[in-house]
């Protein structure tokens, strides 16, 4: 598949961008098991035109995450804009658009999925950025804003006339939240419309590599994203193209693996945010890598309170010694029922 001019594989596996989540440490491990596309957390365009610090830091990308998006969200179209450039100047391959956030703070005041009660104005924004910068525009949106007001196929086939490269649809409305199935049929439809020429990357409820493939077969979607499944489990996309590839299912990591993948995922935190940043934000991932296993409390403690580097690879070493020879068939994979 192609967004624009960049060169993606054949069933693509994209990143979902998640706020607090998809850090540069987490897009490095995701790439590293075989994400095809990641994209930041999502920015505020008003913090980036006041020049807030901490929506700069999330303009920070590598050449190891490429192809890599930054998403910007924002209710008005001037700031927006704005917003696109200066995101563009850190040079990532696509600017991406967030319609599909539905938490209240964000789709209350108009931003997010929010943006779906106001097609006109959601397609007038995508039309002046798509304006304003030279690196293709894609957009993450969702069904509609309820179920009566389910409206994707027109706006999919609006945001395609205005000029964006690529759209990536969440199978629910902004009313679910996160709640109930993922309902991808009108995603299949928009991706089986002849008016549509524009990849379009399905979202929702991905959490194994027979629900990738199912989504790829039932649906023609161009590529997959990945989201709250990926939540202690950066090697989904190992096991996804696996399968894709061999029709095989991967056994799951060893807690010795893990243990080893926990390392390096703290020591890419620590080099990127500084040991008392990088320590600090890693808590969020560390108890998630290691989810099942038995009379872990303690230890668990100790990977979300520890403030030392060198103790907590330490203690991180140490499960391997423990918990080396646990069967980790019996771990309980991340659930997808917590809201993000």
């Amino acid at each position: 598949m192609k967004i624009a001019d960049i060169e993606l594989r054949e069933r693509a596996l994209f990143l979902a961008p998640m706020e607090d989540v998809t850090d540069p440490s987490f897009r490095y491990m995701c790439k590293r098991f075989g994400a095809d596309m990641v994209t930041t957390e999502f920015i505020s365009s008003d913090g980036l035109i006041r020049d807030a610090w901490k929506s700069r830091a999330k303009l920070n990308i590598s050449d190891y995450e490429r192809p890599v998006g930054i998403q910007i969200y924002g209710n008005q179209i001037e700031p927006m804009v704005e917003a696109a450039r200066i995101a563009e100047t850190a040079n990532p391959d696509v600017i991406d658009i967030n319609f599909g956030c539905p938490m209240k703070k964000i789709a209350g005041r108009g931003a997010g999925s929010g943006m779906m009660r106001d097609v006109p104005l959601m397609v007038e924004m995508t039309r002046r950025i798509v304006q304003a910068v030279k690196k293709p525009v894609t957009v993450k949106t969702r069904l509609g804003w309820d179920d009566e007001t389910k409206n994707i196929e027109e706006i999919a086939l609006r945001l395609q006339d205005v000029g964006i490269a690529a759209l990536t649809i969440h199978g629910r409305t902004r009313c679910q939240l996160y709640r109930g199935e993922a309902d991808w049929t009108l995603i299949g439809k928009i991706k089986n419309n002849p008016a549509v020429h524009i990849p379009i990357i399905g979202n929702g409820d991905i959490d194994s590599a027979e629900k990738a493939k199912q989504m790829f077969d039932r649906y023609g979607v161009d590529a997959v994203m990945i989201g709250r499944a990926t939540y202690g489990r950066p090697w989904i996309f190992r096991e996804v193209r696996h399968y894709l590839d061999t029709g095989e299912l991967l056994p799951q990591p060893s807690v010795v693996e893990r243990v080893a993948i926990a390392k390096e995922h703290l020591a890419k935190s620590v080099e990127v945010k500084g040991e008392r940043v990088g320590v600090f934000e890693m808590r969020r991932h560390l108890s998630n890598y290691f989810k099942g296993l038995p009379n872990f409390k303690d230890t668990r403690m100790k990977l979300v309170t520890l403030t030392d580097v060198a103790e907590l690879q330490d203690t991180i070493s140490s499960i391997a010694d423990r918990w080396g020879d646990f069967d980790v068939s019996e771990c309980v994979p991340p659930s997808l029922s917590h809201d993000i």
